[in-house]
């Protein structure tokens, strides 16, 4: 029998896909705009084991779009207002926060034992070291990334997650535009977490190899292969 809390689950899961839930670890590679959304998310569909890291403390810039970001968080950590909401949501699952800068040194130490790893970074360098360490370690991971009124989510298979990266940004990527709107990372992040939900359930997944781009200013959605 469910817990009294995922019972509006069922119906668009079943009792057995939450309780395989339960059992499934995930990696959240930052606890900004798109991993505050990403960890709500978890936590209140059940995810047993949830590990994040994320080395910054809260800013003012960061309240206009940042979840786990309010007045009274502003100088606080990340990771440990990660930790402090997700006590309060979900005490029955077990939340790693790590207060440290994820890096190409320790990449593959910390995705290790990990059914999926998230991407809610906001630099390009840290991302292609994340993809290379999912294909060592032979884990799928899901790509999400904002920018003012746009989006984009991917999901990038095992044996392909620096490949995919790789098209979204070649060697010479910069990225320069910082805005970001306060509903474009809550939209993303829900894409990526119902990408992750089906992933972790063995459900097929349309965006595996494809990159999904969204307009929200012009409602334009478009799907661009990755796997060429």
């Amino acid at each position: 029998m469910i817990a009294a809390r995922y019972l509006r689950n069922i119906g668009a899961l079943t009792e057995a896909d939450c309780l395989l839930l339960k059992d499934c670890r995930v990696f959240i590679a930052g606890c900004g705009g798109l991993g505050g959304h990403l960890l709500s998310h978890l936590l209140r569909i059940g995810v047993g084991h949830i590990t994040a890291i994320d080395s910054d403390c809260f800013e003012p810039s960061n309240l206009n779009r940042q979840l786990l970001c309010t007045e009274s968080t502003l100088g606080c950590s990340k990771i440990l207002s990660a930790a402090q909401y997700a006590a309060a949501i979900n005490s029955d699952v077990s939340f790693q926060g790590l207060q440290m800068q994820l890096d190409k040194a320790n990449c593959d130490a910390l995705i290790t034992g990990h059914d999926l790893v998230l991407d809610a970074l906001d630099n390009i360098h840290t991302r292609r070291a994340l993809a290379a360490a999912c294909d060592r370690q032979n884990i799928p991971l899901v790509y999400g990334a904002v920018c003012g009124w746009f989006a984009q989510v991917s999901v990038f298979p095992t044996g392909s997650v620096l490949h995919c990266m790789e098209q979204i940004y070649p060697k010479d990527a910069v990225l320069k535009d910082k805005a970001c709107l306060s509903f474009t990372p809550a939209m993303c992040a829900s894409i990526q977490s119902a990408e992750a939900i089906k992933l972790l359930l063995g459900k097929p997944s349309e965006l595996n190899g494809q990159l999904l781009y969204i307009d929200l200013f012009t409602s334009e959605w478009e799907l661009l292969p990755l796997l060429v």
